[in-house]
């Protein structure tokens, strides 16, 4: 009897199946719902994609909705077999199963074994994405060999893009039948963050294919040039808003990096364009993977900075109504309404303003997990930690990711029409994010000298009166709205 293959929720695509008889297993657990505040799309997307994976396969595929999991399994007759899931949590429980095989992980392009390879190599410093990245494209021979000639194309001005807009995502009764669902366990006294709204994401391989191929047609041109600008007039500019159908599963990431890099050899697209691209699915997306079962579990926070404030109330719901800074009221009103922000508006607006307040690192984590459709452990719990909290003794990146108002002013439209101004440092119209930024240097100088940018940071702002009236000056603003 050929084993019925369990799909969990982060593997719904057909690379996960082995042909086109395997029996699948599907399982929806509520009560997971009820033990987090998840967003609200978020959960509506997690159940859409279920069912609608079990409907695609009809008599194949067994949807059971129980109270555990292991309740789930022992009401199926038969052998098992499960794709190593994403959590460590997930992997002891699996492994846990009597009778329950547990095959090696797909949905990712460097095996395991690879990346202890490299990453067990002699070295002189940390590993670092941009070491791993440049293995990976020898190792798959990805952008490797001459292409062709750059024509200019993907490099328009301004921050607005002119594109048609992706295939619409169609809601069908199986939404309905979800979106009923939800509402029933709001009344029975679920909690939810963020706002109800259609279904914007891709629940079905159909789906986030076709918008793959939108993207690689008409934003991969334009990706290298708009990747990490941000606006207000348009949230999403060249992104692809992928990055939920690939870690549901929907998206083969090897099949997206062929296909990106087919568009340059075409030359449907430049090469600095793919390459960001490719950056972020062969580099950072591999190496998030690859270090989150590399690195001992203790990597979760290490307080390395001075970091230890709650996250205030109004961040945790989503409330952007009651804040005046322009950019994290945009920022955090797409979080609310969209479960979504592209990486630039997660690092320089979310994540750089609560390294600069102080928050604990691992409630973010949580909060980036629950409140983004995308949200997933092995992400969040290195990319929050290491990279936008520096929390993690500087193993993913070099430096914290803070940056003033002034930065973000130069890569986004944000600034005008703020009641703040990017260049103040003090007042009652400094910058939150300027301010901020001074204040978190002397807050961890003795942390933050031996970088040589951030030592000049810090000597540019010697001046003992300035030094104490931005420390007052922000200990007064600390985690209220700004």
């Amino acid at each position: 009897m050929s084993p019925r293959r369990w799909l969990l929720a982060d593997q719904l695509g057909p690379h996960f199946l082995d042909d086109d008889q395997q029996p699948v297993l599907l399982v929806e657990v509520s009560d997971l719902f009820r033990r987090r505040r998840l967003h609200r799309q978020k959960a509506h997307l997690i159940l859409s994609a279920l069912r609608h994976r079990a409907a695609e396969l009809g008599d194949r595929a067994v949807l059971l909705r129980t109270a555990t999991f292991r309740e789930a399994l022992a009401a199926v007759d038969g052998p098992v077999e499960v794709c190593h899931p994403s959590t460590r949590s997930a992997r002891d429980f699996v492994r846990s199963v009597p009778g329950l095989t547990v095959l090696p992980p797909r949905g990712f392009v460097t095996d395991r074994a690879d990346f202890a390879d490299w990453a067990d190599r002699p070295r002189r410093g940390p590993l670092r994405m941009v070491d791993f990245y440049r293995y990976a494209k020898r190792r798959h021979g990805v952008l490797t060999g001459p292409g062709p000639a750059d024509r200019g194309r993907g490099t328009p001005q301004g921050r607005t893009l002119d594109v048609p807009p992706p295939p619409p995502i169609v809601e069908d009764d199986i939404d309905a039948g979800v979106r009923a669902d939800l509402d029933r366990w709001e009344r029975d006294g679920v909690r939810f963050v963020g706002r109800d709204a259609p279904r914007s994401h891709p629940a079905t391989a159909g789906e986030a294919e076709d918008r793959l191929a939108h993207f690689l047609r008409y934003r991969l041109p334009a990706f290298g040039r708009y990747g990490d600008v941000m606006s207000a007039e348009d949230p999403v500019l060249a992104h692809g808003m992928l990055s939920a159908a690939f870690n549901l599963g929907l998206l083969d990431p090897a099949v997206a990096v062929s296909r990106a890099e087919a568009a340059w050899r075409s030359g449907d697209a430049p090469l600095a364009s793919v390459e960001a691209f490719v950056r972020g699915v062969l580099g950072w997306r591999e190496f998030l993977w690859q270090l989150y079962w590399y690195v001992d579990p203790p990597y979760r926070g290490t307080g390395w900075l001075a970091a230890t404030e709650p996250l205030p109330q109004w961040f945790e719901d989503l409330d952007a109504d009651a804040v005046e800074a322009r950019c994290l009221a945009d920022v955090l009103a797409g979080v609310r309404d969209r479960a979504w922000a592209h990486h630039a508006q997660r690092l320089l607006v979310l994540g750089n303003h609560a390294l600069q307040r102080g928050w604990r690192p691992t409630e973010l984590v949580d909060w980036f997990q629950r409140s983004f459709v995308d949200g997933a452990e092995w992400v969040m719990n290195t990319t929050v930690l290491g990279m936008s909290q520096y929390a993690d003794l500087a193993r993913v990146d070099t430096r914290p990711y803070a940056v003033d108002g002034r930065y973000i002013d130069e890569i986004s439209d944000y600034c005008t029409g703020c009641r703040y101004q990017p260049d103040r440092e003090l007042g009652d119209l400094a910058c939150p994010y300027t301010g901020g930024f001074a204040a978190f240097l002397h807050r961890n100088r003795e942390r933050l000298v031996g970088d040589p940018r951030l030592a000049a940071e810090l000597a540019a702002r010697d001046d003992p009166e300035f030094r104490e009236a931005v420390l007052a000056q922000e200990e007064k603003r600390g985690s209220n709205p700004p």
